[in-house]
Order: structure tokens, then sequence, then C-alpha cells
């Protein structure tokens, strides 16, 4: 597969009908678009073309339409990741992050910032400062967290790539929500120097796009690396399925629709193998007797803020809050469980090739459900349960829309870490078997 993004049309038009989308007052640009670049990204457009018309190319994604996270630094502009009070005590960037000059250097025309929920600390969406944008499928629902804007942003037709940060599956939910795919990469694939942080350890950089192709494009230019990626053929490949606590408390929409696509799978040849991983279980024990990585790093970086708490969105602040009541002596276990637990998992991947969930194991709820701050922290915990297993074990690991008598949820793979190119591999054959059976949601052609 030429990673490649392909699209009818020039940049300049392309980009004025994304323009026209955002500004449109009756679409949700304003919620989904804080920060809009015209002036820039007309600049870049023109350069595109001109490059285009030269027969030269700076790479597969020069000439896209891009948004990128609300916390990614401009270079001029305040970093706020969707936080009035950060915004307030910021000052301008002094240079844009490297993933935001990765992507002008590879000719890719940045046209916003997107919203977020507060902090990166949700995997909801919601955000009181900035709106919420609705979900593409449903407005009165929420769109997933907490690159929220991002998934709205492409599913609108506001860009044709976004840009995302996943700590605990702030890409993939989104995108599993709003019937789009996302892909994390391996935590060290993309350097993070210039986005905001929410956890040193597990923050991760990746893109939402429509297509697995669209991924693979971005995460080129994204880590550095350039190789064409040729799809492996579902037929004899192992795929794992995580039994266990993936599928406790799943809606019964969403395990219907996981079993048909492995059912569709199956079908095309992949040996389908039921896994009990002991180490998954010992996460969860791990992570509910100690508090968590992310709650004690994200305490770190706020902790001076905590005269400010009360500004924030009450449920982001009070996830911040009980990172402090984690000691040091409990974040170096964290540390030292973390990396044995990786260890030992290793022996597994002897038995599979690519792993598979549910990405979510819910459908979205609405967002006036989440106004309730105790239905907002057990939808929260639902929606992040499944994603976050892989940044803990630090699996790349992407998720593909579904459909399903009427219901759009996500499929997730996972390779072992590092295996990015693999599992890119992987899932164009994955996309391609669930597209031949109808099963892969295709959001409407805006393009």
């Amino acid at each position: 597969m030429n990673a490649r993004v392909n699209r009818r049309g020039s940049a300049q038009e392309r980009l004025a009908e994304s323009l026209a989308r955002i500004a449109d007052p009756a679409s949700e640009g304003a919620r989904a678009c804080v920060s809009v670049y015209e002036r820039s990204a007309r600049a870049e457009a023109v350069a595109a073309d001109e490059r285009n018309r030269l027969g030269l190319s700076l790479g597969p994604l020069d000439g896209v339409i891009v948004s990128i996270k609300d916390l990614f630094d401009v270079a001029g502009d305040i970093t706020r990741a969707g936080s009035a009070v950060v915004q307030a005590e910021g000052k301008p960037a002094p240079r844009d992050a490297e993933v935001v000059r990765r992507l002008r250097a590879g000719g890719a025309i940045v046209v916003a910032k997107t919203n977020m929920s507060e902090l990166a600390f949700s995997g909801v969406g919601t955000n009181p400062h900035l709106g919420t944008p609705g979900n593409p499928l449903d407005r009165s629902l929420v769109p997933g967290g907490s690159s929220s804007g991002a998934a709205v942003a492409v599913a609108d037709g506001f860009c044709e790539v976004a840009i995302g940060t996943d700590t605990g599956g702030s890409v993939r939910i989104p995108a599993a929500l709003c019937g789009l795919t996302g892909f994390k990469p391996s935590r060290a694939a993309v350097p993070t120097d210039g986005a905001f942080p929410l956890s040193e350890t597990l923050d991760a950089i990746g893109p939402i796009a429509r297509s697995v192709a669209e991924c693979a494009a971005a995460y080129d230019v994204l880590s550095g690396t350039s190789r064409d990626i040729d799809a492996l053929e579902p037929e004899g490949l192992r795929l794992g399925i995580v039994t266990g606590l993936p599928f406790r408390d799943i809606a019964p929409e969403v395990e219907a629709g996981f079993a048909s696509a492995i059912a569709a799978l199956s079908s095309a040849g992949m040996r389908i193998v039921s896994l009990d991983l002991p180490e998954i279980e010992e996460m969860r024990l791990l992570n509910a007797r100690t508090g968590g990585l992310v709650a004690a790093e994200a305490y770190s970086v706020h902790q001076g803020r905590a005269a400010r708490f009360a500004d924030m969105d009450p449920n982001i602040a009070a996830r911040i809050e009980k990172g402090a009541a984690v000691s040091a002596a409990t974040y170096i276990e964290l540390l030292r469980e973390r990396r044995r637990l990786i260890a030992s998992f290793e022996r597994h991947w002897e038995r599979f090739d690519v792993l598979a969930m549910p990405t979510v194991p819910i459908t979205a709820p609405t967002i006036a459900e989440v106004a309730d701050p105790a239905r907002f922290a057990d939808r929260n915990l639902l929606l992040l349960r499944n994603t976050a297993i892989g940044n803990f074990f630090d699996w790349p690991a992407i998720s593909l829309p579904i459909s399903h008598a009427g219901t759009v949820c996500g499929i997730s793979i996972m390779a072992r870490p590092d295996a990015d190119r693999r599992l890119l591999a992987v899932a164009t054959g994955v996309e391609a078997a669930l597209a031949g059976t109808g099963m892969l949601y295709k959001t409407g052609d805006w393009k």
C-alpha cells in the first residue's frame, strides 16, 4: 500500500470548502475548531498547488488539509489545552510543536486547532469552556474524547486528517464513537515535544481519518519515516480475542457487532484464538489499588494550579486531585510493575499475530446524560477501559469503524510494541475484508 492521501480538486478549492464548512453557523465548526488559521492555510494551499503543478511533492500529506489538537504548540499562540485556566496563565509558544513542524515540512495545510476535553483527561469529550461538538452520527451524543473536535472535524469535512493525542484512548475512542479510523502508534514512535502533557509515560500522538491508508500516510510524516506498507491478507493470520475484562458490562449491540466482525474475519481466513491473558487482570488490580499512572503524572503537571482547580471542569479537577494521594513509593512501584507486566506479556505473542477487542464496550452516551457527575464518572471509566490496556502495554492499536444492525462501533486491532507498520499492514487487510462484507462503516462522502 502506498501511504498517500489522494484528493479530488486543487488544495485551494478543497481548503475553501473546508473553511466554508467551519464558518457555517449551522455546523459544528465553532465548537469543533477553536482556532482557525485561515491566512496561513491559504498560503500553504497556494504553495501546495504550485508544487503539484511542477510535479513536486514533499510527502504523503502534501496538500492535505490537516487539523491539530488544541494542545499542540503553534508559534505565537497560547497553548490552552482546552482549559480557560491554562489559557489565562499562558504565554505565546516560541515555536511549533515538533509534530506541527513535521506536518508543515511535509506540505500539510494546517487549517485549525480542534476542541478537546480539558487537559486531555477524559474519554467523554465534553468541554464546559469551549462547548461540546455534537457527534456526527447524532448531535445529541458526545463525540468521545479527549480528541473530540478532531473526530468531528474529519467527519464533518472541516479537515481531511486530524492529529490528536492518546494517553488512554483519546484517539481511538472518538474514532469509534464517530464512525472513523483512529491509530495510536507505539509511545516512542512520534515525538511529544511541544505537546501539552498529561502523562509523560503514556502520552502518544496519532491520527484520526477515514481509512487506514490515510492514517498510514499521517504516521509516515509524524514518525519521520517513509516506507510503503504492503497489505497483509487476513488468510492464515492468527487473531487473538482478549476475553474477560474487555467484555464486562458490554452493551449487547456492541457485543453483537464485534461478534459479527470476528465472524467475517474468520470467513476471510483468519484463525481466531480466544485468550485468557492474566497480565491484563493484573494490570486492572494494580491500577485499582494504586490509582494508576495517569492520575499521578497529571497531578505532577498541575499541582501548581491547585488553587485554580475550582475554575476547571469539575469532572477533570476531581480526577487530577486523586493523583495527590499517590506516594512516591507507589509511583515507583507502578513503573516497576508496568515493566514487569510488559515483559511477562511477551511470552503470549508466540500464540497470535495480532489482538482484537471492542474499542469501547458501549455506544456514545448523550450530552445531557453525562451532565450528571456520577453518570459522567461511570461512562468515562467504561469508555476508557478497553483502550487504556493498549497504552499500559505500549501496543500500537488501531480502531476500525463497523456497522451492524444500525449500531456503529469500533473494532480495535493491536500488535506487539514497536510493530506499528506491521499493524498497519494487517489493518489494511482487515479493512478490506470488512468492506467486502458491508460491515465497514463509511462516513458520508463530502469531498
